[in-house]
């Protein structure tokens, strides 16, 4: 009966949020309402929601979120294509568990992991 699933992660700065998962992730807004403090973006089947978190120290943040994905190589190379740093320790690499798996993180830390079943 569970049906889908929206994360809420922090977020410092609207703006700045906003701006990197539309232009560096190709998200678009959910939604018509621009709500004080709450941010909900969309991008093909997900949605990630955020909260203001002004006072969140990024170097404490442990928002993590794990994005499954059918089309991993293309996804990867248009992040690189548009200049997205990807995570020192998150490469796209195949894993032992049967996945191909890269990650990122957002303006405020929170990490997003991607992955595809082999």
């Amino acid at each position: 009966m569970l049906t889908d699933i929206h994360p809420k992660l922090p977020m410092r700065d609207k703006t700045v949020t906003r701006n990197f998962y539309i232009n560096k992730l190709h998200f678009q807004e959910f939604g018509s309402a621009d709500f004080d403090g709450y941010l909900m973006l969309t991008k093909d089947r997900i949605q990630i929601h955020f909260f203001e978190f002004k006072d969140l120290d990024p170097n404490e943040n442990y928002g993590q979120v794990y994005i499954r994905t059918d089309d991993i190589n293309s996804f990867y190379q248009s992040l690189l294509e548009r200049k997205t740093s990807i995570h020192p320790n998150g490469q796209l690499k195949r894993k032992p568990w049967g996945q191909i798996e890269f990650s990122i993180l957002d303006p405020d830390n929170n990490l997003l992991t991607f992955g595809q079943s082999i």
